[in-house]
């Protein structure tokens, strides 16, 4: 059996906004075609460590070693002109990425993201849903290995969301190594191989969800292995459906 191939590392890395260290020696690596959630309460650094890993924001410490691969990053809010049609939104960003045959690429992307038949449509009027696959089509024109989404179906309806993870499983079985934040527990159930769980800037579990505690539900083995963490005497019961909001 073949090793595994590392195609993204983050090695210590550390993030500080004045006095918050957003992320504290955080280290990590992907492996190609793995799909890898990251949890955490609100605040716990989800946000910064994909956009460090992406490249929007600079480390203060540590190193992001991409191992030559090329990323898509797909920021919370749709990163698409609402102007320019869905055709000339990834036109533009073929051309940013430097795609040697646009057209041919942008012509593969509509089909691959099911938004042919909407082509000539503003981006501003699209569903959410839609301009969602747009935001997704943007960080996937260039051909990456990688794909970084931070908390993608935050503000989809339930249908959305399903149609949503309809192709981003598609992608992952196409190779591509998917890495996204969510406040979903089923998201991270459901879709991830392994979770990343985050909390005051400090990673506290890195592993498969099943493995983070003996209870039936990630959500319940998530707040109780918290609240250990943080010393709290509160615990929920194992195979209760209502634990609360799930990773924030």
């Amino acid at each position: 059996m073949l090793a595994a191939m590392s195609v993204l590392e983050g090695r210590s890395l550390i993030r500080r906004y004045d006095d918050l260290v957003a992320l504290n020696a955080v280290s990590f690596a992907l492996d190609a075609g793995e799909r890898i959630a990251i949890a955490g309460p609100n605040g716990s650094g989800k946000t910064t460590l994909l956009s460090v890993l992406a490249g929007v924001q600079t480390p203060d410490g540590g190193e992001v070693d991409r191992h030559g691969s090329r990323l898509g990053w797909v920021p919370q809010r749709a990163a698409v002109y609402g102007k320019l049609t869905v055709r000339e939104n990834l036109r533009l960003f073929a051309r940013l990425e430097g795609v040697d045959d646009v057209d041919a690429a942008v012509d593969r992307m509509l089909a691959r993201i099911a938004l042919a038949d909407r082509a000539d449509a503003r981006a501003e009027e699209l569903s959410g849903g839609m301009r969602q696959r747009l935001s997704i089509g943007v960080g996937l024109i260039s051909d990456p290995v990688v794909l970084l989404l931070d908390e993608p179906t935050a503000a989809l309806d339930q249908l959305q969301r399903e149609r949503l993870w309809e192709l981003l499983d598609q992608l992952a079985a196409q190779g591509i190594a998917i890495v996204f934040s969510t406040h979903a527990a089923n998201e991270v159930e459901g879709h991830a191989s392994r979770v990343i769980v985050l909390d005051g800037g400090e990673l506290l579990y890195d592993g498969p969800p099943a493995q983070l505690g003996s209870e039936s539900h990630f959500e319940a083995s998530f707040i109780n292995f918290l609240r250990a963490r943080r010393g709290e005497d509160f615990v929920v019961a194992p195979g209760r459906d209502d634990a609360g909001g799930g990773p924030a």
